[in-house]
């Protein structure tokens, strides 16, 4: 199978459309299905689903009724298709990765340090304005409505968190860290192993910081010397 490094022309380009943060609206299927095709084996299945399998990883697909892929769980499943697929390079094989979960009540992002660029995976909660405007009544209900399931917006988070590496947790701003407090209160009785794998969180100014500076805020973090001889 091919590897992304070596993507060049139309096909790199539509490899970054799928990992552009915010997410894409112009990302044609034609051109992902030809991406898909120089990088795996692709089998068009007999109700017209696509089946892709690269380095035993397998992904179904739906073609879409528009001839751009709009959906944001179907560019969120090609995202993680073409992580778990790629084939790590000798220096960092074996290497486990450091995750950086930025996390607010609006929407949660997921940095993983081995991404080349640091691209972010883009998570929105379920019905954001819905959830958050009774999310945080104290009996649980407002109204005669019930408390929404935090579910809806965590175990999301949780499953592309992945199986392995270390989980670093950023806050952002005054009143924010409820969010980060209630994921990991949530993944300690819903994800044990994934709780264990949190290892430090912090309340950040986010909205005056990039991404990139969130990220160097994250590797200084791992290359302090509490985490060098853990």
């Amino acid at each position: 199978m091919n590897s992304t490094s070596t993507l060049t022309g139309s096909h790199l380009h539509t490899y970054n459309a799928i990992f552009q943060h915010p997410i894409s609206h112009n990302l044609e299927w034609r051109a992902v299905r030809l991406l898909l095709a120089n990088l795996a084996d692709v089998v068009q299945e007999s109700n017209g689903n696509l089946k892709v399998i690269r380095n035993g990883e397998v992904l179904v697909l739906h073609p879409p009724r528009t001839k751009d892929v709009t959906k944001m769980e179907e560019i969120m499943s090609l995202r993680h298709f073409l992580e778990r697929s790629e084939i790590s390079s000798p220096e960092t094989k074996g290497e486990e990765a450091h995750w950086l979960l930025v996390i607010d009540h609006h929407e949660a992002r997921i940095f993983r340090h081995q991404m080349h660029g640091g691209i972010p995976d883009l998570l929105l909660p379920h019905a954001p304005k819905e959830y958050f405007r009774h999310a945080h009544n104290s009996k649980g209900t407002s109204r005669g409505k019930e408390k929404p399931d935090p579910t809806t917006f965590f175990e999301p988070i949780a499953q592309a968190l992945g199986d392995s590496g270390q989980i670093l947790v950023f806050s952002t701003g005054t009143g924010a860290s409820s969010e980060m407090d209630q994921f990991t209160g949530w993944a300690k009785r819903h994800h044990p192993e994934l709780s264990l794998r949190i290892i430090g969180s912090l309340v950040v100014d986010e909205h005056h910081l990039t991404d990139d500076q969130l990220l160097a805020k994250a590797r200084d973090f791992y290359a302090s010397p509490q985490m060098l001889g853990a």
